[in-house]
């Protein structure tokens, strides 16, 4: 596939709720799950440490989402 750039990203938290699995009409898996991402950073402008959380919501597909479905619980 000459021109196509993948990116990768890892995303290290905690699920903020149980995973939703479904299936489509077609068969393919679809698992919808939030992350919540914490960050601990020391404020230029005061000098203290700060935390900061940052909410992602996902979507799996395909082998990836059942497996999803199937191991992860909210707080994992």
């Amino acid at each position: 596939m000459a021109g196509v750039a993948i990116n990768r990203v890892f995303l290290a938290g905690n699920l903020t709720r149980d995973p939703e699995g479904r299936r489509l009409a077609t068969g393919t898996a679809v698992c919808k799950l939030g992350l919540a991402i914490n960050r601990r950073f020391k404020d230029n402008n005061t000098g203290e440490l700060r935390d900061e959380t940052t909410f992602v919501d996902i979507e799996a597909w395909g082998r990836q989402a059942e497996t999803c479905n199937e191991y992860l619980r909210k707080g994992a």
